[in-house]
């Protein structure tokens, strides 16, 4: 899910943690606990003022459960404000979400070619391996539907492909969503599946899995860890002692109650900020584990902060058991990653996006779409015993080895007027833009191991990185 602001700015053993969520904010007071007593750090500068000071209902509940059970962890937070069975962003059907009249825009709604080279890689995919068995296509949060359909009205084009295709699976938790996936898919009469989790995915060895996760790994529920010097503590939100949302909640009540209240003469609450960041006193058990699930985190300085999401270990780590064969002799299938992030660890890059702009990540819990950068060594970390790794490479790269500009020709030459060609080139060159998505959307390839060497040919585009990779450049 490409958000219109961009130029704004193998341990089993973690499984267990991916219900324990726990994410950070970047714009709020640090305060560090300790013997329950706060010693405020320098406050950071919110991107964009909030005008609204009204109490969500993702917010009130999680200032109430903060005050009967103590602080959260912000991956509690993350997943609240975007998985509430009834007032989560994702959840919630009165928000748009995607596109002109929602937060954010995604690559496969800027162009159709974007969906068409991601099926033209996962077609060659499946020819190297002899296209022998039949394929099902499984997409992690699919949004509209759009880039599903774009890539089978690429297989559409190629008759044996198109043939191969039986059925559908897709991973999706709201209801809105899945109705336009199903009014967007509907006319290809395939046998399409809807799972609240990949776990729901059964393994099937006689297909050719294809797995696409577009801006998914993105929006999983991460901890947010920091290195002292008796180990690795979790950084957790409390409630801010000089919040006044009571005051907030009891205006509203009066507003609700007396309309002839006139609330513009009365002087303006001065809101401050409702949550906080708070170290817990000691390391905790998940935190521990989480600062030892990579051998890079162990050589990090003491003051060093991490974003870790075992709800993202534990994903790709299924992708891969998907892709897996029972048989070694042929690839179980391929699975394309395509994400914010890089091949490397981040400690601050969590953010918030409200009407096309960043705001500060407690900025109406519950009404903006929440994404932190994705770490894609550690999804190698989880999958190097099971698939092979190509990649990741920028989007622009990517794209670009594919062959955007011939298909972009093509689309010009056949756009029925000279208005229509320039929007079509504009669109592309928004996909390769390497000041904005680009440079920052990573692309990254796995495929099923197999006793006989992968040929260079089923490496591309991948192919100069993984060469580097395996000499230890």
């Amino acid at each position: 899910m490409h958000r219109l602001a961009y130029n704004a700015s193998g341990i089993r053993s973690l499984h267990s943690l991916s219900a324990h969520k726990t994410s950070i904010s970047a714009g709020t007071r640090s305060v560090r606990w300790r013997r329950k007593r706060y010693v405020s750090a320098t406050p950071c500068r919110p991107l964009v003022k909030a005008v609204d000071h009204t109490v969500t209902n993702v917010e009130k509940i999680l200032l109430d459960t903060i005050r009967a059970t103590g602080p959260i962890s912000y991956a509690t937070y993350m997943q609240m404000c975007l998985s509430h069975p009834v007032y989560g962003y994702y959840m919630n059907q009165d928000h748009a979400v995607i596109g002109s009249r929602g937060d954010f825009t995604t690559s496969p709604e800027i162009s159709q070619v974007f969906g068409e080279l991601v099926g033209i890689w996962l077609l060659s995919q499946w020819l190297h391996t002899g296209a022998s068995r039949k394929i099902r296509l499984i997409e992690l949060g699919p949004g509209r539907g759009t880039l599903m359909k774009d890539i089978l009205l690429t297989f559409n084009k190629l008759s044996t492909a198109k043939s191969a295709v039986k059925e559908i699976h897709l991973v999706e938790t709201s209801p809105a969503m899945i109705r336009q996936q199903n009014a967007s898919l509907a006319p290809f009469n395939l046998d399409i599946h809807w799972h609240s989790s990949l776990d729901a995915v059964p393994p099937d060895p006689t297909r050719f899995s294809m797995v696409v996760a577009h801006e998914f790994f993105d929006a999983l529920p991460f901890h947010l860890i920091e290195k002292r010097h008796e180990g690795w503590h979790e950084v957790l939100i409390d409630r801010s002692p000089d919040s006044v949302d009571s005051q907030v909640e009891e205006r509203q009540q009066k507003t609700q109650l007396t309309t002839s209240l006139d609330l513009g003469s009365s002087p303006p609450v001065s809101l401050k900020p409702r949550f906080r960041q708070v170290l817990s006193p000691t390391p905790t058990a998940s935190s521990s584990l989480l600062g030892q699930s990579s051998p890079r985190f162990q050589r990090l300085p003491v003051g060093t902060r991490l974003e870790i999401s075992p709800a993202a270990f534990k994903t790709a780590r299924r992708i891969a058991e998907l892709l897996n064969p029972e048989d070694e002799g042929e690839s179980g299938g391929c699975a394309l990653i395509v994400d914010y992030g890089g091949d490397k660890a981040y400690g601050n890059s969590f953010r918030a996006f409200k009407d096309h702009k960043i705001v500060d990540v407690f900025h109406r819990p519950g009404e903006c779409d929440l994404t932190a950068n994705v770490d894609f060594q550690y999804l190698k970390d989880a999958t190097a015993d099971l698939v092979l790794s190509h990649g990741p490479l920028s989007q622009a790269t990517f794209l670009k080895h594919m062959g955007i500009d011939v298909r972009v020709e093509a689309l010009q030459k056949a756009a029925q007027s000279e208005t229509r060609a320039k929007e079509i080139k504009e669109a592309a060159q928004r996909l390769v833009d390497l000041t904005g998505m680009g440079s920052q959307y990573k692309v990254m390839g796995l495929s099923g191991k197999t006793v006989q060497k992968v040929p260079p040919e089923a490496r591309w585009p991948f192919l100069e990185v993984d060469y580097k990779t395996s000499q230890g450049w």
